[in-house]
């Protein structure tokens, strides 16, 4: 029951960053986003696939939980599709900017 839970709260979690992601890749502008939250975010996910692997009754159970980690791993892989597209769009926005004039 409590990797159900943890699922529900993962994906529930995780539901937003397709829409994210799309959304950062469409605008071309890292306006209204935060790379320290960002940061923040994937390294959290990183803790929690080590603290799964780490975990002596998960890794034991891994042939029937394996799924538990998939979601880990999903979200990881979304919000590391942002801070690329974080960079990316950052360097439009200086881009922009320059031939701007400073304005935008």
């Amino acid at each position: 029951m409590s990797e159900i839970l943890e699922i529900i709260m993962i994906v529930s979690f995780g539901a937003s960053w397709p829409l994210n992601v799309i959304k950062s890749y469409r605008s071309r502008t890292a306006k209204g986003k935060s790379l320290p939250f960002l940061v923040l975010i994937f390294f959290g996910y990183i803790a929690g696939i080590a603290s799964k692997l780490m975990n002596e009754s998960y890794m034991a159970s891994f042939s029937s939980k394996w799924y538990v980690l998939f979601f880990y791993v999903l979200n990881l892989l979304m919000v590391g599709a942002d801070l690329v597209l974080y960079i990316r769009n950052r360097r439009l926005d200086k881009l922009a900017e320059k031939n701007n004039g400073g304005t935008i």
